[in-house]
């Protein structure tokens, strides 16, 4: 499951975006730190084609695929020394795939900013420079135990020791831990880690309804601090108001509503599929009697691969894919049609499972 950190500021609307994803009703007020436990919810990941491969094989359950959503107390600066809450809720959103920096680009009298005024480039560096100060010191703190080690001769511990002065070299120089990149020996040890600047980061711009689709000077100022810096990331437009009201309504009226508003697409469709960009992910899909379901697979994975993530077994005992892409499924009409025009291929362990791809394991264990 692709698991996402909710970061930013307090008064930034990350609890209403939450609230809003999952429908978990976290706390939101008008107040510094309202959240104070980490909130986790699961959302699907909207995909029409699991509803047209349906209508075909007329399946039990359709089962999408799903997003975890971890939102954590709105960090303030100075957090790693313990200002506000301090940094103790970092340690829940180490375990997550990418983070969601979501930061303020509206303008509201009734709604304080903790910093005094909305300036999305500054509260950028605040948020990068308490999440950069924690993984310093989580380096740090394990650079003396693993030089300790080396000094043994280990070789494992002298191979962690110099990652890891490479990495406390550029978080002191004011660095993201993804500045340094593993070698290919290095990098199950990178990985492990765990390191808030190693991951990905997928900024979700807060702004008023009018500025949907537009976006406006907030919004372009954070763009043109992210293109002077070397990060790679994604900027999302979102109105965590609208999407609030959105959540409200009945799943037949939502689109009326976000046509009127002149969009195509909720916050969640936007979040997903940029986070699946971000992360180089894609959908393959398996159509039966009991279900139609999506799984999630990164770019490149082979058919064995792609195998594993529905049981290990499946790689274990891979013989072969049965293949059809969505395309030709949908066009003649599920997989009886598609075997008969020729259209399903025998696929081996090279095989690069593609997007959209209707997957049939055949394996023996």
């Amino acid at each position: 499951m692709l698991r996402l950190g909710i970061v930013g500021l307090p008064n930034v609307g990350k609890s209403t975006l939450f609230n809003a994803l999952t429908s978990a009703k976290a706390l939101v007020a008008n107040y510094p730190f309202a959240t104070i436990e980490p909130n986790t919810g699961v959302v699907e990941v909207p995909d029409p084609r699991l509803g047209r491969i349906a209508e075909f094989v007329k399946p039990e359950r359709i089962v999408p695929a799903t997003v975890e959503f971890v939102d954590i107390a709105g960090l303030v600066k100075g957090a790693s020394q313990g200002e506000g809450l301090g940094n103790q809720f970092l340690a829940n959103i180490r375990e997550v795939d990418a983070i969601v920096h979501v930061v303020r680009c509206f303008d509201d009298d009734d709604i304080q900013h903790v910093m005094g005024s909305v300036d999305p480039a500054r509260d950028r560096d605040v948020i990068n420079l308490e999440l950069a100060l924690a993984d310093l010191a989580a380096v740090e703190k394990r650079f003396d135990k693993s030089v300790r080690a080396a000094k043994s001769g280990d070789a494992q511990a002298k191979l962690e020791s110099r990652l890891l002065d490479a990495l406390k070299t550029a978080l002191s120089e004011g660095r993201p831990a993804r500045s340094v990149v593993p070698t290919a020996e290095e990098a199950p040890t990178y990985r492990q880690f765990n390191l808030l600047t190693a991951k990905p980061v997928l900024y979700a711009t807060n702004v008023a309804e009018a500025d949907i689709n537009t976006g406006n000077a907030h919004v372009a100022a954070l763009q043109a601090a992210l293109a002077a810096s070397t990060e790679e990331s994604e900027v999302v437009l979102f109105s965590a108001q609208v999407e609030m009201e959105l959540a409200e309504l009945p799943v037949e009226d939502r689109k009326d509503f976000l046509d009127s508003l002149g969009v195509t697409e909720s916050g969640l469709d936007r979040l997903a599929r940029a986070a699946y960009h971000l992360l180089g992910l894609r959908s393959y899909f398996t159509a039966g009697e009991k279900e139609v379901r999506a799984w999630t697979i990164h770019n490149g994975d082979k058919a064995p691969q792609a195998a594993a993530v529905i049981h290990t077994d499946f790689e274990r005992g891979f013989i072969r894919a049965e293949t059809v892409a969505f395309e030709d499924f949908v066009r003649v009409g599920g997989w009886k049609p598609a075997r008969e025009q020729g259209l399903v291929r025998s696929e081996g362990k090279e095989y690069v499972v593609q997007d959209g791809d209707v997957l049939l394991f055949r394996f023996n264990v």
